[in-house]
């Protein structure tokens, strides 16, 4: 099983806004998922991100792979 640290995206049309989810690969994006560790908010001015810092270096830990993304996100909040 690929556990991946990805987006999911809720919000409305024209206006999403993304909640940081560990999830199982196989699942649809917006799909099942094992655990929500943070949200992002793209449509603020400067974007907004929010993430449990201990979550995601735990599951980074026990060998959850980022997606592009928001291994971007994680930097930009001084987590990796």
């Amino acid at each position: 099983m690929a556990v991946k640290i990805r987006l999911r995206r809720v919000g409305a049309k024209k206006a999403p806004f993304y909640r940081v989810v560990v999830a199982d690969s196989r699942f649809p994006r917006d799909g099942r998922f094992i655990e929500e560790i943070g949200t992002y908010d793209p449509n603020k001015e400067p974007s907004e991100v929010k993430i449990d810092a201990e979550k995601a270096k735990q599951w980074i830990a026990n060998g959850a792979q980022p997606t592009d993304t928001v291994r971007v996100l994680l930097k930009k909040s001084n987590i990796l």
